[in-house]
């Protein structure tokens, strides 16, 4: 005898307590399988695909697409065959892995279901038609080639994907929306309502408020949900809570280009610039490690952190993330190069995991490579600190009594003005800037 299950929004770990349904992968009546995923989810850390835990029936879906559900709320329900055995158990969760996070309990014995076999019935003496195959979602290596795909009106069923099995690729996708645009198929557009103009109302005569909103100028509202909801919070958190203060500094950072030159020079993997700047900073924390703190403010404490987990700015497509770099005092120039260029891609991918996005102690952001000289960052929440760094160009420098082009870049610090005083701030950046300035200081520490 089948039984209907109700599969609830799991928990998406590391404190998130809701999620955005960006896409429905199934249909009411949809035959699904265990660990098939049924909706794609974009949470404040991460966009995933949400896996049933149940083979079966779909018989109903909680929530549009676009609407949010709270952790725990139910998400689907599967009708199920009978069980194989009265003594199996109802399983909660498949034990599958999302993205850094599973179902809630791997199931010590996974449920069998028994699927009734269905036998076409002659109709009038001819053989009745085959059933009908239920295709399930087309596979794509990101969600992001999902939405990449939605949003030009582009079918994925359409296209062959020259990845691994048929997966379908980013490149696929734009390839197939290139091909679309050489050959003068325009783009499918979304009907957008013609704007409304209304008439200017009589000089001195009042407006109704009808009237004044028909009169208001053209706008377009964008929730903020989602990334762009979690990002507006935390800063807005960070400007309540903490009081910062930022110092910055004018750096000759010529000498540290011609280190990196040589490094790269030797052969072996590239050491990128932004893994030099890091090993700077967990030198320069190991001096100063006041910064490398949060406070609590329930017990009115500053909580000094012994590890360095270094942040970095990442913009992609879903907006500002911040990778987090664990262990980053351990690790060397190679190894920081490496981690950053695999956060990096993950982040271009809209892979990363909700681990990997969060638990960092120290943010570096380098704004530079938006072209731009200088910033006022807004700390991390409930980090203590943030280096800042903007574009190294050629400038007039006095060099040794002497006017002369050198490589220049500003430094910048916001720091929590409750974990340390305007000194300690000042010491860190004064050696950080130095060891721009004559890499040949940071082997002191080292």
């Amino acid at each position: 005898m089948a039984q209907v299950l109700e599969f609830r929004l799991p928990d998406l770990g590391e404190g998130l307590t809701e999620a955005e349904i960006v896409r429905w992968l199934v249909e009411v009546g949809d035959v699904v399988a265990v660990d098939q995923p049924v909706v794609e989810v974009e949470t404040a850390k991460a966009m995933v695909d949400v896996p049933c835990p149940y083979a079966g029936v779909v018989t109903a879906r909680f929530g549009e697409e676009g609407s949010e559900l709270p952790v725990g709320s139910p998400l689907i329900t599967v009708a199920v065959g009978a069980p194989a055995a009265e003594s199996d158990t109802p399983s909660e969760g498949s034990g599958n892995v999302l993205v850094g996070y599973g179902t809630s309990e791997a199931p010590a014995r996974r449920r069998r279901v028994r699927r009734e076999q269905q036998v076409p019935v002659p109709v009038n003496g001819r053989p009745a038609a085959p059933p009908e195959v239920v295709e399930g979602p087309v596979p794509v290596i990101s969600p992001l080639v999902r939405r990449l795909a939605r949003e030009n009106g582009l079918d994925l069923r359409q296209l062959t994907g020259s990845g691994p099995d048929g997966l379908i690729l980013r490149a696929d996708v734009e390839y197939a929306l290139s091909a679309a645009a050489s050959q003068g198929r325009p783009a499918p557009a979304v009907a957008a309502p013609a704007p409304t103009v209304a008439a200017p109302a009589p000089v001195g005569t009042p407006q109704t408020p009808a009237a004044a909103r028909a009169a208001a100028p053209a706008a377009t509202r964008i929730p903020l949900k989602g990334v762009r909801g979690a990002v507006a919070d935390k800063l807005s958190r960070s400007r309540t809570e903490i009081p910062d203060a930022t110092c910055w500094v004018d750096a000759d950072a010529t000498e540290l280009m011609r280190a990196r030159a040589a490094m790269n020079a030797s052969g072996g993997p590239k050491i990128s610039l932004l893994a030099l700047l890091a090993r700077i900073c967990t030198a320069a924390l190991s001096r100063f490690p006041e910064l490398n703190s949060t406070v609590d403010t329930a017990a009115r404490e500053i909580v000094r952190l012994e590890a360095v987990h270094l942040g970095f700015a990442a913009q992609t497509e879903r907006g500002l993330v911040v990778p987090v770099v664990k262990d980053a005092h351990a690790r060397d120039a190679e190894s920081l190069s490496a981690e950053f260029a695999r956060l990096t891609e993950a982040a271009r991918t809209g892979s990363l995991t909700p681990a990997e996005l969060t638990g960092g102690t120290f943010t570096l952001n380098n704004y530079g490579v938006f072209g731009v000289d200088g910033s006022t960052p807004i700390i991390n929440h409930p980090e203590a600190a943030m280096l800042g760094v903007g574009r190294i160009i050629p400038k007039p420098w006095v060099h040794e009594g002497e006017l002369a082009v050198r490589q220049v870049v500003q430094l910048s610090l916001t720091f929590d003005h409750r974990v340390c005083d305007g000194g300690t701030a000042g010491g860190f950046l004064r050696y950080v800037a130095d060891c721009v300035e004559q890499p040949a200081v940071l082997l002191r520490t080292l």
